[in-house]
């Protein structure tokens, strides 16, 4: 990621908020009311941001308007990522739900809108 994309205003800390799909990419699946997130760092230097910011807490946070009732996150050091098993986020299910698409891949679009702060110089 280039210089430029951590431009911004900083807080106190000297960290810029960016959305989260700027420093890394996701892949979903879904198994009855059980969303599989997998969240991967473009670049593995981040990872230990990952970790610190993209808390078991704060996606349940996030989830909680489609009725998640529980996060477990399960870190993979060796890729740069972490997999993130979602209970009860899918309304029912693919086949169960009145919604018009409760399909898991949807979902990860809303994981990596989350706001993440890195410092100025992207380390």
């Amino acid at each position: 990621m280039n210089e430029s994309a951590f431009s911004g205003p900083a807080d106190e800390a000297g960290r810029v908020s960016m959305p989260l799909h700027r420093l890394a990419h996701a892949r979903a699946g879904d198994k009855g009311d059980r969303l599989n997130l997998s969240l991967f760092a473009y670049d593995p230097r981040h990872y230990p941001l990952l970790l610190e910011q993209i808390t078991e807490p704060r996606v349940l946070a996030l989830f909680a308007h489609r009725g998640a009732s529980r996060v477990r996150r399960y870190p993979m050091p060796g890729l740069a990522g972490m997999n993130l098993v979602i209970d009860d986020v899918l309304q029912g299910g693919v086949n169960g739900a009145l919604n018009l698409d409760g399909h898991g891949k949807t979902l990860s679009f809303l994981l990596l809108e989350l706001t993440v702060a890195l410092p100025r110089d992207g380390h």
